[in-house]
């Protein structure tokens, strides 16, 4: 890490702490705006080959918010944060969410606090200009451990106050181990669901993910409204393969599949809390990604939540 990283890091969060009553009323204000984008793992391999090519693409495309899942070794798509920032405010966009997997062994027990690696990610987080620091995924290892799941809980919601001191929040994105995974009288989701503090650690429900598993979106809007400030908005079909997550279902345009997605989006909408709308397809059916994402936006427009 270089002087200039270094000291970003120690001498930022004190400033935006500083600063803590007007970050909050900004981040409430941008957070609280409905808006529609997209996860750029969609189009994972054009954002390898060519991000800043890819991005002019999706901006020409309509899409104004982008949601990234390609941050390693402090840098966004090999750029840094700022160099990132300054693409996307070039072509119009912003990037309110992200993902950055978080696990147990990002916690320093013997100094009782986050390690340093873990630190960066939230300022440079905070720096490219995020709302949000979704985690998404849980090691295998802790699944069927209770004990070990209450520990990492307890460092969601400190990870949530430590976003919280930059103007952001924390949160968490599921796939389909959640709903397969008893806990309890419940399941691994319920228990993540009930073991965060909903003011710290926020909910980004992929419902695409969820059908395989057997899980009904509609249940979990209605029995955890208000938890869902992020969607991930997928359709799915049955696939001739193995699938997206090994269950039998691939992605594909939204309104050509077997989801309820009006149904869906409308109740996230009305009771399940959800502002950012964040369009995914893993898989294509034989068209180009950046094609069906395109089209996926308008899809989503025609619905009226553009």
């Amino acid at each position: 890490m270089n002087s200039s990283r270094r000291t970003f890091i120690k001498t930022g969060a004190l400033a935006i702490a500083g600063t803590a009553l007007l970050k909050d009323s900004l981040f409430a204000s941008a957070a609280g705006k409905e808006l529609v984008g997209l996860q750029l793992y969609s189009v994972r391999e054009a954002m390898k080959a060519d991000p800043a090519g890819t991005l002019k693409q999706l901006a020409d495309g309509g899409y104004r918010y982008i949601e990234h899942a390609g941050y390693a070794d402090g840098k966004f798509y090999g750029y840094t944060p700022a160099e990132f920032k300054k693409l996307m405010e070039g072509l119009g966009l912003k990037m309110p969410s992200g993902h950055s997997r978080m696990g147990a062994e990002d916690w320093d027990t013997v100094k009782n606090d986050f390690t340093d690696t873990w630190k960066k990610t939230i300022a440079d987080s905070a720096e490219v200009g995020q709302h949000f620091v979704l985690s998404p995924w849980l090691d295998e290892n802790l699944r069927s451990d209770t004990e070990g799941l209450k520990r990492l809980m307890q460092q969601f919601n400190k990870c949530g106050e430590l976003c919280k001191t930059y103007g952001m929040k924390f949160g968490y994105h599921n796939h389909n181990f959640e709903f397969t995974t008893k806990m309890g009288d419940g399941n691994l989701y319920d228990f993540i669901l009930q073991n965060t503090d909903p003011a710290l650690v926020a909910q980004q429900m992929d419902f695409g993910n969820m059908i395989g598993a057997g899980a009904k979106p509609i249940y979990y809007l209605k029995k955890y409204p208000g938890r869902f400030e992020l969607l991930h908005v997928k359709d799915e079909i049955r696939s001739s393969g193995k699938g997206d997550l090994g269950d039998g279902y691939d992605s594909c345009l939204l309104g050509e599949g077997i989801m309820p997605m009006q149904e869906i989006l409308t109740l996230a909408r009305k009771s399940g809390g959800t502002t950012h709308f964040m369009i995914e397809q893993e898989s294509y059916q034989g068209k180009d990604p950046v094609d069906c994402v395109k089209k996926d936006l308008q899809i989503m427009k025609k619905w009226g939540y553009v």
